[in-house]
């Protein structure tokens, strides 16, 4: 059975956007961070996106810029399966992109049941919601900023799960890596 993980970036006090829908603020780099993402990029799951953070991906790691700023990330990013859930978009037109229209918990059981390799959920905490409500998110992958935003947007509208802590990693640039699993 594949798992399903979610990779995010969240404020100290909880938040994976800021009140305008901006995440640079998660982009502190640093040698060590710089390393970290672009082995995780050139791993082999499937990236699952909701629409919002589809369109902001599509719209830069094919660019230029993507390949100059973060080149393997990128190569990854861009090469990487991806499943888009929306009903309002009429194509994904980013390489390696399958659109999914069906309703998002019955779709992800089916996949969960398929062969192949793990999905990660990038941003879309709108869907990170209702699938941690389902109970069908196998980890959550917590990448804490050191940066207080006042406002914003949690991924976790609605949710209430206990979960266990399974490792930690701690950057030079302050960020913190936290590794949860649902408690059982």
């Amino acid at each position: 059975m594949r798992r399903l993980v979610v990779f995010n970036n969240v404020s100290l006090d909880g938040y994976f956007v800021d009140a305008n829908g901006d995440m640079s603020w998660a982009h502190k780099q640093d040698p060590e961070w710089s390393s970290f993402v672009s082995e995780n990029a050139s791993g082999t799951a499937v990236l699952v996106f909701g629409r919002v953070t589809y369109g902001l991906m599509a719209s830069y790691w094919p660019t230029p810029l993507a390949m100059k700023n973060s080149p393997a990330v990128a190569e990854g990013m861009n090469n990487l399966q991806k499943v888009v859930f929306s009903r309002t978009l009429d194509k994904a037109s980013w390489k390696n992109t399958k659109l999914v229209r069906g309703d998002l918990l019955e779709e992800v059981r089916k996949m969960k049941k398929e062969s192949g390799p793990d999905m990660v959920i990038l941003g879309s905490g709108s869907i990170v919601s209702q699938l941690a409500q389902a109970g069908l998110i196998d980890e959550y992958q917590v990448a804490l900023s050191p940066i207080l935003l006042g406002k914003g947007r949690t991924m976790f509208e609605g949710v209430k799960q206990n979960v266990n802590l399974k490792k930690t990693r701690v950057f030079d640039n302050g960020k913190v890596m936290l590794w949860y699993e649902p408690a059982a």
